[in-house]
């Protein structure tokens, strides 16, 4: 508990240092991008003072060194100067888009909404007005804090995921741990039950009662075997898919309610294709598992298997309740479930041993109020 509340505190405090490091980065970002103007605006203001001078110039004096300096420095920032006449001239702007008057005026008005014209004036006569918008480099500055903020984000989000991962990796783990010791802490008295049941048939019993005890010591051999593959690469071989599903629906058929219907059908006599006869049982008997406790005890289930070219469809179909569409995915993911005493883990098993272990698809074909029908897709052998 005491770990759970430090971890929760230093998550806390990360979150809160990243957020005052971004706020005071974006800050001086904008401190920057204003003070940047600033010096810009003055620029502009000098170059307006040396455009007075050119003016004065033409008139009453030659024009000065350092005027055309200024003059002449200024090739960033895009310039449009409009006399009282209304003729304009424009520089550090294109030369094809400098003569279309509709595109100037179009500027004109974009370059006042950034910047307050600056007007140029002698001895109170207005003689040309100065607009002028904002440079390349400032445009660009204009648009660094989301490009910050962008940043910041995938790399939250890379963290974020990465972290995810790493916990869904370790709880896999340790389901698979507890799997494995579940088949071991099993597997001892599972010993001493083939042993004692060797002992009743040297008895005067009844040879039916040894059999039954045959029956579900080989069930729980079976369970063991499954429960220790779980976490761990499962060797594949060339099985008969049509009669594997079918010893796992006979056995389902057998120990169910009689109020359910049991249909069994299969396109194809024999098929081959790579199996792992414990585990693909295994998702079998949960999918069926699954419609019997959809339909509550009473209903029919079916299980068909198609060959489509290269591959192989197994459908699982029961007459139960149905799944909401927007549950179509959610279900395979674990704790997931409608039932008030499951775990969730049955279909998130399935999953798993379909796709990881035998490399096919799991998902949901249909599903309404008439019923639900799964399918699970595999590579044929052939």
């Amino acid at each position: 508990m005491n770990f759970s509340r430090k971890n929760k505190a230093t998550n806390i405090t990360l979150l809160i240092s990243a957020f005052v490091i971004v706020s005071l980065i974006l800050w001086n970002t904008n401190s920057f991008f204003k003070k940047f103007k600033e010096e810009e605006r003055l620029k502009m203001e000098i170059w307006a003072t040396a455009q007075l001078e050119l003016i004065q110039s033409s008139v009453d004096q030659e024009l000065g060194n350092l005027t055309l300096k200024v003059m002449g420095n200024n090739t960033s920032t895009p310039m449009i100067l409009v006399n009282e006449e209304g003729s304009f001239k424009t520089h550090n702007i294109l030369e094809e888009r400098a003569s279309d008057s509709l595109y100037i005026q179009k500027k004109i008005r974009q370059f006042a909404s950034e910047n307050e014209p600056i007007h140029i004036v002698q001895e109170g006569e207005l003689l040309e007005t100065l607009y002028y918008g904002n440079s390349e480099v400032l445009n660009k500055l204009k648009f660094y804090p989301l490009a910050l903020l962008l940043i910041i984000f995938l790399f939250g989000a890379v963290i974020f995921f990465f972290f995810r991962t790493n916990k869904a990796s370790e709880q896999n783990k340790l389901w698979a741990g507890m799997a494995k010791e579940t088949a071991h802490q099993i597997g001892t008295p599972l010993t001493s039950l083939l042993g004692w049941n060797e002992l009743l048939k040297s008895e005067d019993i009844n040879p039916d009662i040894t059999k039954e005890i045959a029956k579900d010591i080989t069930r729980l051999q079976t369970i063991t075997e499954r429960f220790s593959k779980i976490g761990s690469i499962p060797e594949l071989q060339e099985h008969d898919i049509v009669a594997e599903t079918e010893r796992a629906y006979q056995y389902l058929k057998r120990r169910s309610s009689k109020l359910i219907q049991f249909e069994f059908g299969s396109d194809v006599d024999h098929l081959p294709v790579l199996l792992n006869p414990p585990l693909f049982n295994w998702s079998i008997e949960n999918l069926v598992k699954n419609g019997i406790d959809a339909m509550k005890g009473k209903g029919a289930i079916s299980i068909q298997i198609e060959q489509k070219g290269a591959n192989v469809n197994i459908l699982v179909s029961d007459t139960g309740h149905g799944i909401p569409k927007s549950d179509f995915q959610n279900i395979f993911n674990p704790g997931v479930t409608s039932k008030k005493r499951g775990w969730g883990l049955g279909l998130s098993l399935v999953k798993r041993i379909v796709e990881e272990y035998h490399k096919g698809k799991i998902k949901v074909l249909s599903s309404n109020k008439e019923g639900t029908i799964m399918q699970i897709t595999l590579k044929t052998n052939v």
